[in-house]
């Protein structure tokens, strides 16, 4: 986090290593811009040391001004601070390359974050009057606007001048960022190199593009053969057609004659039929009589039919009268008799009384068992009904288990195995097993499920719990190393934690939004909540709403938590051991998946046993009903046996009446019998009367009929002759209909024929307009142009009235569409063989050809001049080679000193390969850091970092004084070194930057052991950042300085 003035930069020296500058210019000013160092300091710079920079909205500064020192100045702060800007601002504003800083490679991206510009100002002392080099840089256009002493200038005018101080950004020996850059390869063998690659796609793109020119060429004929095709077709279509028509005429003229004919039989069939229709009624008519007399006959047959019958009833009435009275005489005098023969029933009631008491005692007791098996059964229903409810409340809660285990099997196979396991082997164990935490636990709601899973890691959660440390290594031997089942397993205290009380009240903690702590929203044994306790301090986590996010900052300042709950979020508050500072951080919380399912075990014990109760009753219950069932049976038994006795009783009481009532009833039919007499031989011959009159007139009407049927026969067989000659008719018409079909159906085919054919020609012809319109197309030619004379081979006849052909390129192909069509596709196969081919790749290879002509003759241009270079090169090399060679043994001398101070070993000299490869010279350093070695070569291989940085650091001291140059700047040189060698390089940086007359010397670094040596002539400056920090316009050095000077006098006394 930064404040509006972002990270500030301050020369603060230790006070207790360096008096402290009385002068008021060792103040860090916020904006204010200073031409000259102070006059006091001025005589120590050197020509073109550094005086002052400042930055504006660069990097991670806001706005920042250092005033660094003329010998050694520490530049010191924690790492992202912002020590590396300050390198990245002297090197940017010096003119150098953004890419050497390692950092990015355009000058853009050192822009502070969200700002449009930025700048950097560096001020270099020189005698004549200091030099102001600003540099402000434009993010939008990614271009930098170059002022010396506040006049606008160019890059190139402020590089000469960086260049007359004998400042060198570019060179590692003066300037050496954290990161360096690689050269290139030569560019035209690049290019030789590239075009040689590229050579063989090149020429199989001009192999693909004669493929396509073919497939071009094969395409733009098959329209012009297809047409024919289609032309062709097109004749033969017209020509059947014609053909048909004439057929059609033919079949339409031969059908005349027959339908004159089929007219003609059609007359002469209506008058037959009016005939045989006018003799059909008259048939009718006398039929219709004949059928009148017939119903009269038979209405007399049927009169004397009825007459006997009557006369047959009556005889048979009489017979059976007289066999009922012989029968109604037999009956009385049976029941006489046994009427006579029927025993005294006078002493019978009072038996039947006292049956009668019994039998009501009976029925009262088996109403009053009947009563008690009711409501047994009544009891026994509403039991079984609680038993289903109970039994449904059980399943419930095991489906909630089930689904629980079901969840742990999908994610943790081997747990669920070890769980099975458990359940069947709980012999083995001495004490109480519990099986998985996440099993165990039951969320009071299960909307806090997401609490205790984000605070319980899983491994946890799926851990079994033991009470005894035997117990486990049982459980562990045989699951883990027998099974190879991958499974947690954890020891309960031994002292219970279950019960412990919070540090602090939920009621202090309510008014921030607090309802609850971690341990109060589930249930579990008391086994695992003591080591859910003991190991995550659920009793002291508090869960929190949205009002306590609202409100956090409070929370973590007034309460001191260190772990806490929001709806959606988990905080954790740590203070820092350094500097005793608060710091939390906050994460979202996951979404419960294990947890959500809540199963209340308490509840299910108790149903349990309730289901227990349920089921004594029930039993209690049936032994009941079956005593009161046998009672009942024992009732219905004794009540039919007194019914069945009472019933005896009462009939042998009422036979005796009942037989003197059947006697007078019985008496009384007979007389009336004996009274319904009847006279037969008087109704019989009424009856034969009768029967003569109806004979006399059916004989008259028998003579009517058969006169009538004479007429009727004479009428049918005149009919029969005109029906016979309709047929002969019909049958004449129906050949000729067969015929006339036959006819019609053939003119019918043809006519349809036609049709389709005349339809097809449409067809043709309009689809061979259309392809000479396609064919024009690929051939580039209009509607009414004519194919040129070049292009043409014959010329045929199309169907409107236009003469065209295919182009005369096209004759040396195939002229079937099939031979197209297959050497199209051998053609597109072959094309398709040439991919991932680019037509800029052969743009871009011919001009790499022309370039390296152009290349080529350069060179031997410049080759020839190279001759020449070469004669006044061995003229110079004299007068070049043996200063070098002193000036290397020098610093060789400085390198070796350096290193025995150290106790050890190191030497620099000429490495030349070869005499001609001037290039190639260079410097080779070795180096030996332990007396059993030889010396070595540095190399990032043989040498360790912090080895590699020693050797670094103290060549570029030998270079100090040997070579001259207003600064030198090294960026965390140290931190690979050990503390032993961190500390001697340190003072050799100390003795050797501090001299008189030597350059300036930036030494940055995170970090700094104890008890270091320091100089008069250091500057140390310190980068500090934070929310906290103090606007540089409202920094005040020399308060401060006074602030340290009370404190460093008042310690003695303390």
């Amino acid at each position: 986090m930064a404040t509006s003035s972002g990270k500030t930069s301050t020369p603060t020296p230790l006070a207790s290593k360096r008096p402290l500058p009385k002068d008021p210019s060792s103040e860090v000013p916020s904006k204010k811009k200073s031409s000259a160092p102070p006059l006091s300091l001025s005589g120590h710079f050197v020509e073109g040391s550094i005086v002052r920079i400042a930055m504006e909205n660069f990097l991670t500064y806001d706005i920042c001004e250092v005033c660094p020192g003329p010998h050694l100045n520490m530049i010191i702060g924690a790492n992202g601070t912002g020590k590396s800007s300050i390198v990245c601002a002297i090197c940017l504003g010096l003119a150098g390359k953004p890419a050497f800083m390692g950092r990015a490679d355009k000058v853009g991206f050192f822009v502070k974050r969200g700002c449009s510009k930025g700048m950097v100002e560096i001020e270099l002392f020189r005698s004549s009057g200091n030099l102001i080099i600003t540099r402000e840089i434009d993010v939008a256009k990614n271009q930098s606007f170059w002022f010396i002493n506040k006049k606008s200038t160019t890059q190139k005018v402020v590089e000469e001048q960086v260049a007359a101080l004998n400042i060198q950004v570019g060179n590692l020996c003066q300037f050496l960022p954290q990161t360096s850059c690689k050269e290139k390869t030569e560019y035209l063998e690049k290019m030789v190199q590239r075009n040689e690659r590229y050579k063989q796609d090149v020429e199989r793109f001009y192999e693909r593009k004669r493929h396509l020119d073919l497939i071009e060429m094969l395409e733009a004929k098959r329209p012009w053969v297809e047409y024919e095709n289609v032309r062709q077709e097109y004749e033969e279509v017209k020509l059947a057609r014609d053909r048909v028509k004439d057929e059609v005429r033919k079949l339409k003229d031969g059908q005349i004659p027959i339908t004159r004919r089929i007219e003609e039989i059609e007359m002469q069939r209506h008058n037959l039929e009016a005939q045989i229709k006018a003799k059909a009624t008259d048939i009718k008519e006398t039929s219709q009589k004949c059928k009148q007399k017939q119903d009269v006959i038979e209405r007399k047959d049927k009169h004397i039919e009825e007459l006997q019958q009557a006369l047959t009833v009556k005889q048979n009435a009489e017979l059976d009268r007289q066999r009922r009275i012989s029968n109604t005489r037999k009956m009385i005098e049976d029941l006489q008799n046994e009427l006579r023969t029927t025993e005294n029933c006078v002493n019978l009631q009072p038996q039947i009384d006292d049956i009668t008491n019994d039998l009501r005692r009976v029925q009262d007791e088996k109403e009053s068992c009947e009563s008690e098996i009711i409501d047994k059964l009544k009891e026994r229903e509403t039991l079984e009904k609680e038993k289903k409810s109970v039994n449904d409340q059980i399943v419930q809660f095991d489906n909630l288990m089930n689904q629980k285990e079901d969840k742990l099997r999908q994610r943790y196979r081997d747990t669920y195995d070890a769980v099975l396991w458990l359940r069947n082997n709980r012999d083995k164990f001495k004490q109480r097993v519990y099986e998985p935490i996440m099993l165990m636990i039951n969320m009071k709601d299960n909307k806090n499920a997401k609490y205790v899973e984000n605070h319980i890691p899983p491994n946890d959660l799926r851990a079994f719990v033991f009470e005894s440390q035997e117990d486990m290594e049982v459980f562990l031997k045989e699951v883990r190393d027998n099974k190879k089942l991958r499974v947690n397993a954890v020891i309960a205290p031994r002292s219970s934690y279950a019960d412990r009380a919070p540090s602090r009240s939920l009621n202090e903690l309510r008014q921030y939004g607090f309802f609850s702590y971690l341990r109060e929203l589930f249930d579990a044994p008391a086994p695992v909540m003591s080591y859910l306790c003991s190991q995550y301090h659920i009793h002291e986590v508090p869960v929190g709403t949205e009002r306590t996010r609202e409100r956090i900052e409070r929370v973590i300042q007034e309460t001191r938590l260190k772990q806490m709950y929001t709806a959606e979020e988990k905080y954790v508050v740590k203070t820092s051991f350094y500097s005793n500072k608060v710091i939390s951080s906050n994460t979202s919380l996951k979404v419960a998946q294990f947890l959500t399912v809540t199963v209340d075990l308490e509840q299910r014990r108790h149903l349990e046993e309730h289901l227990k109760e349920i089921n004594r009753k029930l039993q209690a219950v049936e032994s009941g009903l079956i005593a009161l069932r046998e009672k009942n049976k024992h009732l219905e038994h004794k009540d039919n046996e007194l019914r069945q006795r009472k019933k005896e009783l009462l009939e042998r009481k009422n036979k005796k009446r009942q037989l003197e009532q059947k006697i007078s009833s019985k008496l009384g039919s007979l007389k009336l019998m004996e009274q319904d007499a009847c006279n037969l031989e008087e109704e019989e011959r009424k009856a034969n009367t009768k029967i003569k009159e109806i004979n006399v007139q059916k004989a008259k009407l028998v003579t009517e009929l058969t006169n009538l049927i004479k007429i009727c026969t004479s009428l049918h067989i005149q009919k029969v002759d005109l029906i016979l000659q309709n047929t002969t008719v019909i049958s004449e018409k129906n050949k000729l209909e067969s015929d006339y079909m036959a006819a019609s159906s053939q003119l019918r085919v043809k006519e349809q024929h036609f049709i389709e054919l005349d339809e097809n020609r449409q067809r043709l012809l309009q689809k061979c307009k259309e392809l000479m319109r396609r064919a024009r197309q690929v051939c580039n030619l209009g509607a009414e142009q004519t194919v040129p004379q070049e292009y043409q081979t014959q010329v045929p006849n199309i169907p409107n009235g236009h003469n065209s052909s295919p182009p005369m390129a096209f004759q040396d192909l195939p002229n079937t569409l099939d031979e197209i069509d297959a050497l199209l596709t051998e053609e597109r196969s072959r094309a398709s063989c040439f991919t991932g081919l680019n037509p800029t790749v052969v743009e871009e290879y011919t001009k790499r050809e022309e370039e390296i002509e152009q290349l080529t003759e350069e060179l031997k241009i410049k080759k020839v001049e190279l001759d020449k270079y070469r004669e006044s090169i061995s003229q110079v090399k004299e007068r070049w080679l043996n200063p070098l060679k002193e000036l290397v043994e020098k610093i060789n001398e400085k390198f070796s000193n350096f290193f025995s101070s150290m106790q050890c070993a190191g030497e620099v000299d000429l490495h030349i390969e070869n005499e001609e490869d001037y290039d190639k010279y260079g410097i080779r350093i070795r180096v030996k850091f332990r007396s059993s070695t030889q010396l070595h070569e540095l190399t990032p291989h043989h040498q360790s970092g912090g080895e590699r940085s020693v050797s670094t650091m103290l060549y570029l001291m030998a270079l100090q004084e040997l070579n001259r140059c207003p600064f030198r700047v090294v960026d965390e040189i140290n931190q690979g070194m050990d503390p032993i060698n961190e500390r001697r390089v340190f003072e050799m940086v100390v003795n050797t930057a501090c001299k008189e007359n030597t350059s300036q010397y930036f030494f940055i670094t995170p970090k700094l052991l104890q008890n270091l040596p320091y100089s008069e002539k250091m500057t140390v400056l310190f980068v500090y950042n934070g929310p906290h920090m103090l606007e540089p316009n409202r920094w005040n050095l020399k308060a401060f300085q006074r602030r340290r000077r009370r404190i460093t006098f008042t310690q003695p006394s303390q």
